[in-house]
Parts: structure tokens; C-alpha cells; sequence
């Protein structure tokens, strides 16, 4: 029997919330960023997003920098903090469900976001997925730069990095019979378009207008 496969966005989907932007928020609480200079620029940064003109380059550029201000081992430790009291009360049991049900099914099981690896790979990890594809950011000596390496996983770029990782598998994404994307953003819509089975979840309002003119199923997972 040939295996399925089920792409998950992550901020906003499998979250009741957005790991991005509550990571400076949490900097910003534990005194690692200066309020008031991070808080607004973030504010926009998450704007742009929600309205589909976000800069990639420009956001990864901010969200990255202050991950070269500290030692891997201090962050790692940070992240434990952030997983605790940020992210944890984000996870929902429908999510937790719904990929449960995926991974009971022998289905290939994948994150996909355009935030950055070091944020989301222990989120993926707690929700029992494997897999990650996120933007990911450079690292020297095991340090991290402040830089991105690779295709960020924003827009197009998921279309780009899905069939990169694929690729890399010997696969390609024709060989699933069936292929479920799970989002919530209209920024998705070019891979949401190229899946066999394209679900919006708890969408914004563009995602959920093309959703319902184009029949496609609209769950909520809060």
C-alpha cells in the first residue's frame, strides 16, 4: 500500500498562536531584547505577514540577529523556558488528535513553516513529528550568525523546499496518492494548490474565501 502524506503548517494551525512572534515577545520578557525598539518593528513584521507583504530577507535578518548574541548552550536551555510557559499552552488536543491520526495511518508526517528550525524543531518534536522543514538559520562552529542558509520556507519557498526535500528522499510529491496540506494562511496557497488534499484550518479571511469557491474542506483545530 502506498504511503500518504500530510504537511502540517505550524503558527496558527497546529498552534492556537504564532511561535515567531512570541519568541521576541519572550526575549523581550526575559530582558534579552530592548522592549521598546524589538516590540514594534515585530508588531509590523507580523502585520506584513497577515497582509501577504512580508520581507522575507528583512524578517529573517531581525528574527536571527539575536541568536548570534548567545551560546547554542544558553539558547537551547532558553528554549526549554519557552516551550514551558509559551508554547505548551498553545498545543491544542484536537491538533495533537488530528496528527495522531495521521501518524496511525503510516502517513508521512511533515511540519512546514517559514519560521526558523531552531524555534519550531523542538515544537514539531513535542507533537511527535519527525519531520521539519523550516528557515534555517546559518551556523559557524556550531554557533549560531545570525544568517540564513538556504531557501526560506515563506510563500513559493515551501513549493521549493518540500520538493528539495523530497528529492533528497528519492521521492516526489506525484508519487503520494494522496498529499494533505493543513494551513491557516493564504500565504500557503501555492503549495495548498499543488496537494491533492488541501484542509484550511481556523483560516484568515482570503485562505477561507478560496477554501469555500474552491470546495475545499475548513476545519478548526482550537
Amino acid at each position: 500500500m502506498k504511503q500518504n502524506l500530510a504537511l502540517f503548517d505550524l503558527d496558527n494551525t497546529l498552534l492556537a498562536g504564532d511561535s515567531d512572534y512570541s519568541w521576541s515577545l519572550f526575549l523581550i520578557s526575559e530582558g534579552l531584547l530592548d522592549a521598546k525598539t524589538h516590540h514594534d518593528r515585530n508588531e509590523q513584521f507580523y502585520l506584513d505577514y497577515k497582509n501577504g507583504c512580508l520581507n522575507i530577507t528583512e524578517f529573517l535578518k531581525f528574527q536571527l540577529k539575536p541568536l548570534s548574541q548567545h551560546s547554542k548552550k544558553f539558547l537551547d536551555e532558553l528554549h526549554l523556558k519557552y516551550m514551558q510557559k509559551i508554547i505548551r499552552p498553545m498545543m491544542t488536543q484536537k491538533a495533537q488528535d488530528l496528527v495522531d491520526k495521521h501518524k496511525q495511518a503510516g502517513d508521512l508526517c511533515v511540519v512546514i513553516t517559514a519560521t526558523n528550525s531552531f524555534v519550531t524543531k523542538p515544537i514539531a518534536t513535542a507533537y511527535g513529528i519527525e519531520h521539519l522543514i523550516g528557515s534555517d538559520p546559518e551556523m559557524v562552529n556550531g554557533e549560531y550568525t545570525g544568517g540564513v542558509t538556504g531557501v526560506p520556507t515563506y510563500k513559493e519557498g515551501k513549493v521549493i523546499r518540500i520538493n528539495q526535500w523530497l528529492e533528497a528522499r528519492g521521492q516526489q510529491l506525484s508519487d503520494f496518492k494522496t498529499s494533505y496540506f493543513y494551513s491557516d494562511s493564504h500565504n500557503d496557497l501555492p503549495l495548498m494548490k499543488l496537494v491533492t488534499d488541501p484542509v484550511a484550518v481556523d483560516a484568515d479571511e482570503i485562505l477561507t474565501a478560496y477554501a469555500k469557491q474552491q470546495g475545499w474542506p475548513q476545519i478548526s483545530l482550537r
